[in-house]
């Protein structure tokens, strides 16, 4: 399974995909770090402000080692920022803070596509694992039905992939609209944002694409499975 031909031609298009948006979100965030926003507010000034005007007070803001590591955590509600954004008053801070804001947003106003995904999680984590498990060892049984049990369990992680393109495009949204409002950017400034949100955006793209293709590959295989044990 794991040299057979049918993989590379399923998985190529999505891992080229996924190398071209990494580097293109790198290069983004690298032009766009180096340019001081125009009120010379840090990421977690501008992650604040947004909060509060949203009465969001009670959401906390962190700082997290790594670089691009920031994230909301929706269980705790707090906000984690990287050291390069919360610390740097560049463009490139801005949007990804307010990004961040956006998912707090999100959690606040019921935001529906948000709430599926976190209700997928125990799903993916479970399927992720017991149904590879189950694929593998469909594979090496021979037991169709193994494999069918397998793809099931792992589609979830599609699923997951899938639900998260709305939600983070959303975010991005909320993030520039939230921007203009508190008039923390020049429009100079809100492409800068927008750009490097954008390329980001082709991350979420292309991991939908690599989850979507491994179903599809494993599909394959199983169908072929069941026409042999059918002849």
């Amino acid at each position: 399974m794991f040299f057979d031909p049918y993989w590379f031609l399923f998985s190529l298009p999505a891992l080229v995909l996924m190398l071209w948006a990494q580097a293109k979100t790198r290069s983004a965030y690298s032009k766009y770090s180096e340019i001081r926003n125009m009120h010379g507010i840090a990421g977690w000034q501008v992650a604040r402000q947004i909060l509060d005007s949203n009465g969001l007070r009670d959401v906390e803001i962190e700082e997290v080692p790594g670089e691009l590591s920031d994230h909301y955590d929706p269980t705790t509600r707090v906000l984690r920022l990287s050291p390069g954004v919360a610390r740097v008053p560049s463009v490139a801070a801005m949007g990804i803070a307010a990004h961040e804001v956006g998912h707090a947003i999100q959690q606040s106003t019921g935001y529906v596509p948000l709430k599926a995904r976190a209700g997928l999680v125990p799903l993916v984590n479970f399927g992720s694992t017991i149904g590879y498990l189950a694929i593998v060892g469909g594979f090496v049984l021979q037991a169709t039905g193994l494999v069918w049990l397998g793809i099931i369990l792992f589609s979830f992680g599609a699923l997951f992939a899938l639900i998260t393109l709305p939600v983070e495009f959303d975010a991005s949204n909320r993030a520039m609209a939230a921007l203009q409002s508190n008039g923390l950017v020049t429009q100079v400034e809100y492409e800068g944002a927008r750009a490097v949100l954008n390329a980001a955006a082709w991350t979420y793209v292309a991991g939908f694409l690599q989850a979507f293709s491994q179903l599809l590959y494993f599909v394959f295989v199983a169908l072929g499975m069941s026409r042999r044990s059918n002849d």
